[in-house]
């Protein structure tokens, strides 16, 4: 008996490791990952998403997509589908990613009266929005008010990671030496040299799992700024077209969009003017 069973393992792992994703089943996939979060995959991505997905086949004991695939859709509400969306979204980042947005950032926060917040729409793993906090630190001062920076993530394990504020010591080589000082404390763990976002920097971000394709948000608008960069390349002409109308009424005049280096919407009818290297305001005959 140990042997059948150490076979059958063997049998499995190769099965995984070989990755073996018809067509029908990458079809599917394909067809759900757009449906759930508005990202568009096409078939050249199949070795993507089978290195992706086969973790969660392994986790679960399935054999094979068509199986890991009748489980999703026989109950809409598994607690998979967050774990199949948080396997197909991609994340990169870093602090202070596409650094010429951040001094646009400080001196549009400098030329505004009142309380100023900001909405990190793809919050990934933290960086981003403790990037703005400390840029809107170091020109308006402590907030006294409670967060004024909105992060969301669709991915819940990304979010997990961003609320402990904790990350490796070489992620943060490019910041200055004071920054590092304010706003961070370093820490040794298993042997491993890190850092840990300071309290008086993590009260300013307020961490928040949303799906930007979804009917309504549960958000504190409006806003003064809002980031949505490096997302909309994942989406179709349709559901930009329908984000950027939406991110319109969410922004206080005068707000401004931040968006990724390779999104362009010049040419798509929507309410937003480029003023700089993609960084657009909303145009006035559209408020």
């Amino acid at each position: 008996m140990p042997d059948t069973m150490n076979k059958s393992k063997v049998v499995l792992a190769d099965r995984y490791a070989q990755c073996n994703l018809p067509d029908p089943e990458l079809d599917k996939i394909i067809n759900l990952i757009y449906q759930r979060a508005g990202i568009v995959i096409t078939r050249q991505r199949r070795d993507m998403v089978c290195n992706r997905l086969a973790p969660r086949l392994r986790a679960l004991g399935v054999e094979s997509f068509h199986t890991y695939l009748k489980l999703l859709e026989s109950t809409p509400n598994h607690d998979e589908w967050q774990l199949f969306i948080n396997a197909l979204t991609t994340n990169l980042t870093s602090f202070f990613r596409e650094a010429y947005h951040f001094p646009i950032l400080a001196e549009h926060a400098r030329s505004r009266s009142g309380g100023y917040t900001v909405w990190s729409t793809a919050a990934s793993t933290g960086e981003e929005p403790y990037s703005i906090a400390m840029t809107l630190d170091e020109v308006l001062g402590s907030n006294l008010t409670g967060p004024r920076i909105l992060a969301t993530d669709i991915d819940t394990s990304v979010l997990s990671k961003a609320k402990t504020g904790t990350y490796r010591l070489n992620d943060i080589n490019n910041l200055t030496q004071e920054q590092k000082k304010k706003y961070f404390l370093r820490k040794v763990t298993a042997g491993e040299q890190q850092v840990k976002v300071r309290d008086s920097l993590q009260k300013d971000v307020h961490f928040q799992q949303l799906n930007l394709i979804a009917q309504n948000w549960d958000i504190p608008a409006p806003f003064d700024a809002i980031f949505c960069r490096n997302v909309m390349i994942y989406f179709d002409k349709a559901n930009q077209k329908r984000l950027l109308n939406r991110f319109a009424k969410l922004l206080k005049p005068g707000g401004l969009l931040f968006v990724g280096h390779s999104e362009h919407f010049n040419n798509m009818d929507s309410p937003f003017r480029l003023q700089g290297q993609s960084v657009y305001y909303l145009a006035k005959d559209k408020v």
